[in-house]
């Protein structure tokens, strides 16, 4: 993995007269003053700067600047930016509520969780296309096309008259949404010079972070007041108002006219989309609608599998490849790419199984069980923004693996945990999970984004969130097998017989205790108390995954490119 592109723009001799970093090495300085210990400054070519003569001007091929420079100029910019995040953000949880009255007028009952699915799906497999895209095109068309698609398919939910054409047009509303969420990611990193991203960065995590709790809230407010079609008609405000912004406010350089017409790889982009489909329909099916070994799941593998060896056929065949070599042939961005993969891998436990264990094993409400889970989203964010204060003195590289080791020790001391224990006890396991992934993701994103210049920095941050996403989706059908073979291996022995046998079934009996004995009750809580503890030992397996990828592949100096932007004093 560690090509000669990625071992190039790692090494190089620190300047005279540079600051005495811990280890004893002098750190490179350059002309916006001292770099991290961790990382070297390089020039956009991948070599770090020659001196300059003195009195001279310091020379670098750095990409285009910015699209705004002033903070002024930024403002109604940034606006559009979080209300872009916004939508995609608080799509998944404002839905989740509203289901039971969506299946009460519309039926469906069987395929609603298509729903969730299909969205999730038409995210992740066009996450690498808008990237790239964005690259060769700019990041304006790009951002403007997915809010206008999210927009279509949102108005077009709200018309929806049965689930199958719901299904259709959240799948649309997912064609819009991974524009948003890569392209927003990209100008963020347009906008702000290396000191200045985590600013925008803890912006865009706390919107993320307020959507998770004000998802719920929302959506169970229009179900149940109004009607579940304004779950989706609150979409079209919130994103015309970013439209506008977007369309008044946000101003690309000048780009150079290439000599050649860009080519856009639509064979590739195509079997990128197909491969994506059919794995992620296997991992979000599979154990679901059939069985793991049925052959529905192992003819989707299997097609899978294939898809993937003819799309590396012909993306290197490709002139212009909507997945680039580079992208793991570059060991920074190969071992982000694997630690990120790794943490969506490892977020399925708080995610999805901790709200089950705060229900069934806690006895708590719905209401009380989502405090549980959103005290993460209160010290994520909070720790992002004050990451850059570590990472500016001992580097990216560092920093992540401290927060990753962090969430190791936390996601082990879970299974620690009393049986029933009180709420406070997980909810403090999550407060501090969120301090040390927020100390884990932002260096990474900031770092790697930091690695490229303009004319890659769109492909580059789409890989990230894609193999994020793809994490997420291996991690729900691992666990979720995980999961439901501890309770099954713990229900052979049930005091009482014709108990539910896998974790959905199970959560709803315990709905309603009086139809069971206490001795049942007990039986059942145990289990599903036993299954969780379990997945979280796998996340914490993930935990250490990402810190293998750090360790092992990341450079040791994350090789930032020097830009314009960076040397304002």
């Amino acid at each position: 993995m560690g090509g000669a592109d990625g071992e190039q723009r790692t090494h190089g001799t620190a300047g005279p007269g540079g600051p005495t970093t811990p280890d004893g090495t002098t750190a490179p300085v350059g002309p916006g003053g001292p770099a991290a210990p961790g990382d070297a400054p390089v020039t956009a070519s991948g070599s770090e700067p020659p001196p300059a003569a003195p009195g001279a001007p310091t020379t670098s091929e750095p990409p285009p600047p910015p699209a705004l420079t002033t903070p002024r100029g930024r403002r109604p910019v940034v606006a559009a930016l979080m209300l872009g995040m916004a939508l995609a953000a608080i799509d998944g949880t404002i839905v989740s509520t509203a289901v039971p009255q969506i299946v009460g007028d519309l039926g469906g009952f069987a395929v609603f969780s298509w729903l969730f699915s299909g969205y999730l799906l038409a995210v992740t497999v066009t996450l690498p296309v808008y990237g790239k895209l964005s690259d060769t095109f700019g990041r304006k068309p790009v951002l403007i096309a997915g809010i206008i698609l999210f927009l279509v398919g949102s108005l077009l939910c709200a018309l929806a008259w049965n689930m199958g054409a719901l299904i259709a047009f959240r799948i649309v509303q997912g064609l819009g949404g991974g524009a948003l969420q890569g392209t927003v990611q990209t100008i963020a990193a347009d906008l702000y010079p290396l000191k200045e991203r985590p600013r925008i960065q803890a912006k865009l995590s706390t919107v993320w972070a307020t959507s998770a709790v004000a998802g719920p809230v929302v959506g169970g407010l229009l179900a149940g007041y109004a009607d579940w079609r304004w779950i989706f008609l609150i979409n079209l405000p919130v994103g015309a108002i970013a439209l506008w912004l977007v369309v008044r406010h946000l101003h690309e350089p000048a780009r150079p006219r290439p000599k050649t017409r860009p080519r856009i790889d639509w064979a590739g982009a195509l079997a990128v989309f197909a491969t994506g489909t059919l794995l992620l329909t296997a991992l979000v099916q599979g154990g679901v609608a059939w069985p793991w070994l049925s052959a529905p799941s192992l003819g989707l593998f299997a097609a899978s599998a294939a898809l993937a060896a003819l799309t590396v056929v012909i993306e290197r065949r490709a002139a212009e490849p909507i997945i680039p070599g580079w992208v793991w042939r570059r060991r920074t961005i190969a071992s982000v790419n694997l630690a990120l993969g790794a943490m969506g891998l490892l977020m399925v436990a708080p995610t999805v199984f901790l709200p089950t264990y705060a229900q069934s094993v806690l006895g708590l409400g719905p209401i009380a069980a989502g405090f549980v889970l959103s005290v993460m989203t209160l010290s994520w964010p909070v720790s992002a923004a004050l990451s850059d204060r570590v990472y500016n003195r001992i580097g990216f590289r560092l920093t992540a693996i401290i927060g990753m080791s962090a969430a190791l020790l936390v996601l082990l001391a879970f299974p620690l945990l009393p049986y029933p224990g009180e709420p406070w006890q997980p909810a403090l396991i999550m407060l501090l999970l969120g301090a040390a992934l927020g100390l884990f993701q932002l260096p990474l994103i900031v770092g790697v984004q930091s690695t490229v210049g303009w004319a890659e920095r769109g492909t580059t941050t789409a890989s990230v969130l894609f193999c994020r996403q793809v994490g997420q989706s291996v991690g729900a059908a691992v666990f979720g097998a995980v999961a439901n073979g501890v309770l099954a291996a713990r229900l052979l022995d049930a005091p009482a017989p014709g108990l539910p046998g896998d974790l959905d079934a199970v959560a709803r009996t315990l709905e309603d205790p009086g139809a069971l004995s206490a001795a049942a009750t007990d039986h059942l809580r145990r289990a599903v108390d036993a299954a969780v503890d379990h997945v979280y030992i796998g996340a914490a397996g993930a935990a250490a995954l990402a810190l293998l990828a750090l360790v092992v592949l990341a450079p040791r100096r994350f090789p930032v490119i020097t830009e314009p932007e960076d040397r304002r004093p």
